[in-house]
């Protein structure tokens, strides 16, 4: 049995937060693997992504290049439409019945928990891993409690991990890249070189 860490999103573009997150994770809950899973749609990003699907692919491809416990799962992308987690988490944890897997996202996320789409289904097929910087305020699992159960979250408590603050996002580098400002230090050089090699999130009369 592999105990596997999942992180989803849009990695547009992946950066250094998402990758100390996943090695945070890994090691922190003795993790054999970490799967990055990009969306294909967000539910909670209506505007869709700034890079083509196979751009962001690539993008994740070069920023976990070397790493022999990351890889790119893309069963969202061969489904398509909107990614709804429990509907990733049913099939993966279908077509891989004798491993155990933890979702890993960020702490703050846990207020949002409840909103997603039939969480109490997320909680029956991952342990959720919840992962915070310095200086964020105590966690409140009063809703997680009444989704999932006391013990669950007894094992969530369990399964806690703690990364540096690295306060920037893709969002913020999008944005960067459009101001023509640098991008340095945020992400890997070989990201950041395919970036301007292929033009992204420039300003629109660029494009």
């Amino acid at each position: 049995m592999a105990r596997i860490g999942l992180i989803g999103g849009s990695f547009d573009p992946i950066h250094y937060g998402h990758l100390l997150l996943a090695e945070s994770g890994l090691e922190q809950c003795a993790l054999d693997a970490v799967w990055f899973v990009p969306t294909d749609i967000s539910p909670f990003k209506e505007s869709g992504s700034q890079a083509t699907n196979q751009q962001r692919v690539e993008m994740l491809t070069l920023g976990i290049a070397g790493h022999k416990q990351f890889e790119i799962n893309r069963c969202e992308l061969k489904r398509g439409g909107i990614s709804y987690t429990f509907e990733t988490l049913e099939t993966l944890t279908a077509d891989n019945p004798d491993d155990e897997f933890f979702f890993l996202m960020g702490a703050d996320s846990l207020a949002d928990f409840p909103a997603w789409k039939n969480p109490q289904r997320i909680c029956e097929l991952v342990t959720l891993v919840l992962v915070s910087r310095p200086g964020y305020p105590e966690l409140d699992f009063q809703s997680l409690t009444e989704i999932a159960g006391a013990d669950y979250v007894s094992k969530v408590r369990n399964h806690l991990v703690a990364m540096p603050a690295i306060d920037f996002s893709s969002s913020q580098i999008r944005q960067r890249v459009t101001a023509e400002q640098s991008i340095r230090f945020r992400l890997p050089k070989s990201v950041e070189q395919y970036i301007h090699h292929n033009q992204l999130y420039q300003p629109a009369e660029n494009t």
